[in-house]
């Protein structure tokens, strides 16, 4: 047979199958049985169920009801067995004719189905096989499935079809659902630290008239009662520094931010960010926060330090290396940024190296590509790269004694950046005039220049403290973590093209 016979039948099995379950659900009907009722009365988890029978608290013939769907079944004559699933583990069911009774019995044969969700009331024991076993004595349908679980030895493997139908991926891929735990328990324990730290948990707005706070190309909509155009927003960064200014000196934020950028293995137009604002610190005093914080998550959620990176083992104990960035370039390309004061010098030798450098690019840009290209691959283990140009840093510091120079690090892990952080800028006049150089980009074409904040700034004349902000992306975070290679493998619900 060959592969497109294969595939034909394929489809012919799961049609047969999906007629066959519709007639099953139309003979529940016909027999006054409701498929999917509006209630049902649980008295333990599978996993209480088990617990409380090991440590002897159910007594002798105590009835339990639990639900769960039926992921095994093996039907014989005048008994039969079968796998039930909750949330909390699998127990197998014990269903007898002459204790369930045989009109029940025959409902169990002739129209249950694998996928189908159920209800059991009887008796924890334990069979002679020695396995902790319900024995049945009323059986109810819950939700009856019209299509077939995926098979059972194939399973459900194709990334982009997993990643489509999540709901499928999570029943059929069980270590599936501990990525997402994972993911759970990572953000519950940064909250712990943050509230254990002194810092408040604020919300800002996802809908704004000015976005900003990072340079990225925003998605655009439209408020129909005020006409007024709209953007999602791409950084909570202006929004929490303005809470510094009404005088919290610690806030931090977990939320979806939104970029109209290019999806790739490491990026997703929306995504979890952490972002923490820290008055009367510095990007020094945020680098060891950095550590801080995600010593004590991995500690948490891993139980140490080390945890598995594909081939390499990554270990977060502090402190980190830092290491300017000049000199993180110099050793990997052989370029000296310093020795090319322009955009276009920068641009010649890379070329001359054959490494794309755009026409319109400016020289914090260039310097970004060169990093991008030749060190952030090799940064397995936990590493700042710190001092950044100005150009490509409109909301940060300078560097005392420098022209173009920002106190500014991105953090780096299992070759890709996980954060980026500064000593915030605070001088209103200065910032005014870094926006204005902005939007001058912005009305220059560039999609990614930060615009013009004149409330923001207006803020600031207020009077700003001195700060240092930080911003981590929660998916890369949990992807090395969990070893996963792409961002999709961590997002429950990743943006996908559409399907032909």
């Amino acid at each position: 047979m060959t592969d497109t016979q294969t595939i034909h039948q394929t489809e012919q099995d799961l049609l047969d199958q999906e007629r066959a379950r519709r007639e099953k659900l139309e003979r529940m009907r016909a027999a006054g049985i409701d498929p999917y009722p509006p209630r049902v009365e649980r008295t333990h988890t599978i996993a209480q169920a088990i617990a409380a029978y090991k440590a002897g608290e159910l007594g002798e013939d105590e009835e339990v009801k639990l639900t769960g769907r039926m992921v095994l079944r093996r039907v014989m004559g005048k008994l039969s067995f079968a796998h039930i699933e909750d949330g909390s583990g699998r127990v197998q069911i014990m269903l007898q004719r002459n204790v369930l009774g045989a009109e029940a019995y025959d409902f169990f044969k002739k129209d249950l189905d694998l996928g189908d969700i159920i209800g059991v009331a009887g008796e924890m024991i334990t069979t002679r096989t020695g396995e902790i076993t319900c024995r049945v004595r009323k059986i109810t349908i819950l939700a009856k499935a019209l299509k077939p679980l995926p098979d059972k030895w194939r399973g459900l493997k194709d990334p982009e079809l997993r990643q489509r139908m999540r709901y499928l991926d999570l029943l059929a891929n069980p270590e599936v659902r501990e990525v997402f735990r994972t993911r759970a328990a990572i953000v519950r324990a940064l909250r712990d630290y943050f509230d254990g730290e002194g810092f408040l948990e604020v919300e800002t707005p996802i809908l704004q008239p000015i976005y900003g706070g990072a340079a990225a190309e925003p998605f655009v909509t439209y408020h129909n009662y005020l006409h007024q155009k709209l953007y999602l927003r791409v950084s909570f960064e202006l929004y929490l520094k303005r809470l510094l200014v009404g005088g919290y000196e610690r806030v931090y934020e977990i939320g979806r931010d939104f970029r109209n950028e290019g999806i790739s293995h490491k990026h997703n137009p929306e995504f979890t960010q952490l972002e923490f604002y820290e008055a009367y610190t510095d990007y020094e005093g945020v680098m060891r926060r950095t550590e801080d914080m995600l010593v004590f998550v991995a500690e948490r959620v891993l139980g140490g330090l080390q945890f598995q990176w594909k081939e390499h083992t990554i270990d977060l104990t502090p402190p980190w290396p830092r290491i300017p960035l000049r000199q993180a370039i110099l050793d990997a390309s052989d370029i000296d940024y310093e020795a090319y004061p322009d955009a276009d010098s920068l641009r010649a030798v890379m070329r001359e190296r054959g490494i794309e450098a755009a026409a319109d690019a400016s020289r914090g840009k260039l310097i970004d590509k060169l990093l991008s290209h030749f060190v952030e691959p090799n940064l397995i283990q936990p590493t700042f790269l710190i001092d950044y140009p100005l150009d490509i840093s409109p909301l940060a510091k300078r560097t005392p004694g420098t022209k173009d120079m920002v106190e500014r690090f991105e953090g780096f892990m299992g070759g890709m950046e996980i954060c980026n952080a500064f000593s915030e800028l605070n001088d209103p006049l200065d910032q005014l005039e870094r926006f204005l150089q902005q939007g001058r980009a912005l009305d220059a074409g560039d999609k990614e220049a930060h615009p013009v904040d004149e409330d923001y700034v207006n803020a600031l004349m207020y009077g700003m403290p001195p700060a240092g902000g930080f911003g981590m992306g929660i998916d890369r975070l949990t992807m090395l973590f969990t070893n996963q290679d792409n961002i999709r493998e961590v997002i429950l619900f990743p943006h996908l093209r559409p399907e032909n």
